[in-house]
């Protein structure tokens, strides 16, 4: 059955992508298709990393309200995009080489979380809810941070700055993409090669253990992917920080199974989905300029709310 469903749900994407690409095309179709093409495997690259980070994040944090955006990737995001803007000026920051600030961000965020992995799970992988507590800290820091130095930035400057921390997949580098692309799908088949362990890692370290699990290296390398795939794809696009939380809870309901072969890919397909169809909607159908992301972390941030508020089945 649940076989089925991933089945179904991947004909849902390959809609949606198929209107996406072909709705109301005009002459020049050749230069129109490029640009759908570029940006709608921005769409799928993105809400698949995502989709699956949450899944994987999700699993080791025990709690399927969380993402791996409270940690704080896109504050360290948003900080750096203020830093470089404040120390360059305008012109500087829109003069520097595209690949190389992706790449320059790709690592300092991968390498942010990986930090911040290692020294607070160093005695091991149970105390995650420490983890998780110091990422809101200092996401709520680097914002202040953030807010701060934009008040030292002129109107033109913080202009800059505003649209360059919104997710938007308006202008993506087809070179960017493809080293994106590269990096987001070998994670992905990292995950699905520990998707076996993940299974067992849920059950909770005092039963994995057990049965044989080496469940400390298993948190360490679901944490490591999950720092892969959220920073490569913020560096590509921006932060969507409830893409994830909408992708996973879609997952559980429509798969209701506790494989993971079965619940990342469903992830996967499903924040893609949502990318492809929302900015279908957005773009084609309502002619709106605005970027897509406000509408996703709306929903997402409703989503969260009603699962904190939800009471408890008896």
């Amino acid at each position: 059955m649940a076989s089925r469903r991933l089945l179904y749900l991947g004909l849902a994407l390959l809609v949606a992508s198929s209107l996406f690409l072909l709705w109301n095309l005009r002459a020049p179709i050749d230069f129109i298709l490029t640009l759908r093409a570029t940006k709608l495997a921005a769409l799928c690259v993105v809400g698949a990393a995502i989709g699956t980070a949450t899944v994987v994040f999700q699993t080791i944090a025990a709690n399927r309200m969380l993402t791996p955006g409270i940690v704080g990737f896109d504050a360290l995001f948003v900080f750096i995009q203020t830093g470089l803007v404040l120390m360059l000026g305008g012109v500087g920051f829109a003069s520097l080489p595209a690949l190389a600030q992706f790449g320059a961000e790709t690592v300092i965020l991968v390498a942010a979380a990986l930090a911040l992995f290692s020294v607070l799970l160093r005695k091991g992988a149970e105390d995650i809810l420490r983890l998780v507590l110091t990422g809101v800290i200092l996401g709520v820091l680097l914002r202040g941070l953030a807010g701060l130095a934009q008040r030292l930035l002129d109107p033109s400057e913080f202009a800059i700055v505003q649209q360059a921390t919104f997710a938007t997949f308006g202008a993506v580098d087809e070179i960017q993409l493809g080293f994106a692309s590269v990096i987001l799908l070998l994670s992905f088949a990292a995950a699905m090669g520990l998707s076996r362990k993940l299974d067992i890692a849920a059950l909770g370290r005092g039963t994995a253990q057990p049965l044989g699990l080496d469940f400390d290296r298993v948190v360490f390398a679901g944490l490591a992917i999950v720092a892969l795939l959220v920073a490569t794809s913020t560096a590509l696009v921006g932060p969507i920080s409830f893409l994830g939380l909408l992708a996973s809870s879609l997952a559980h309901a429509v798969l209701p199974t506790w494989r993971h072969a079965l619940l990342l890919p469903g992830a996967a397909i499903i924040g893609a989905t949502i990318l492809v169809a929302g900015q279908f909607v957005f773009e084609r159908l309502l002619g709106l300029q605005s970027t897509l992301s406000v509408i996703v972390e709306f929903a997402g941030g409703l989503l969260f709310l009603f699962l904190v508020l939800r009471r408890p089945r008896p």
